[in-house]
């Protein structure tokens, strides 16, 4: 049977709509929203749906009510991927992203841990992506990411079998899976689980990283699922030293 990807409320929808408005300057901080029986019309959306998603990004710190002005842009509004999964190298890249070098982009048959967490069959064929993310010049992290297997992404997330397939041709072009899978689902709801512990580099992540084999890092692991359907599974190695990572907890 075929599996659909989970498609956003449409208030979700609108806040996304909104919220790139605000980023991409349409609406720049400092400004004031146009009124809302305007700005409905402008988004061809009904009221009571525009009035919940300004409310969500009120609460989200985007916007603030002032009392005889109405509904501005905040001077600082947080970056963009916490209401969304968000690719590591934008989460810890600071100032601006961190650049991702390709090391190895490969199909592979699973390993425990791919095997564990995108349940896949022992030969089924997985894309793994090895890259090094840097900044300032030096290396920041080094990630492994895995895919689903195609024919699985073919029904659970046809857009994202699409576009690892477009990236794949394109020579090997510097983004992450996840970077990749974010970008595809524009229309298609994500969640995301992920474990932090503390670890060694060792040798080779060593030499992958320019650090001795035993510097103390931070090991994240993460799984992306539609629905209940897991599509990416990644480890990412932060050794000391590495940009801050911030970390949201939900409840």
């Amino acid at each position: 049977m075929a599996v659909s990807g989970q498609r956003r409320r449409p208030v979700v929808a609108l806040y996304e709509r909104i919220a790139d408005a605000v980023h991409d300057g349409t609406y720049p901080p400092g400004s004031t929203l146009p009124s809302e029986p305007k700005l409905a019309a402008e988004l061809g959306v009904s009221r009571p749906a525009l009035r919940e998603a300004l409310l969500l990004l009120q609460e989200d710190g985007v916007l603030t009510v002032r009392r005889g002005v109405g509904r501005t842009v905040n001077d600082r509004p947080p970056r963009r991927g916490f209401e969304q999964v968000q690719p590591l190298e934008e989460l810890i890249g600071g100032g601006g992203p961190l650049r991702v070098r390709a090391l190895l982009r490969t199909v592979e048959e699973p390993t425990d841990f791919t095997a564990q967490h995108l349940l896949a069959p022992a030969r089924a064929e997985l894309r793994f992506w090895e890259s090094v993310l840097v900044g300032e010049g030096a290396a920041a992290a080094l990630s492994h990411e895995w895919a689903a297997s195609d024919d699985l992404l073919d029904r659970v997330h046809p857009e994202f079998a699409r576009a690892l397939r477009e990236t794949d041709a394109d020579g090997h072009p510097a983004v992450s899976m996840l970077s990749v899978l974010v970008g595809a689902s524009r229309e298609t709801a994500l969640g995301a689980h992920s474990g932090i512990t503390a670890t060694l580099l060792g040798r080779r992540r060593g030499d992958q990283l320019g650090r001795p084999a035993d510097t103390p890092a931070v090991l994240v692991t993460q799984v992306v699922r539609v629905g209940e359907v897991p599509v990416l599974a990644a480890k990412h190695m932060l050794p000391t030293g590495a940009p801050a990572l911030p970390v949201l907890q939900s409840h």
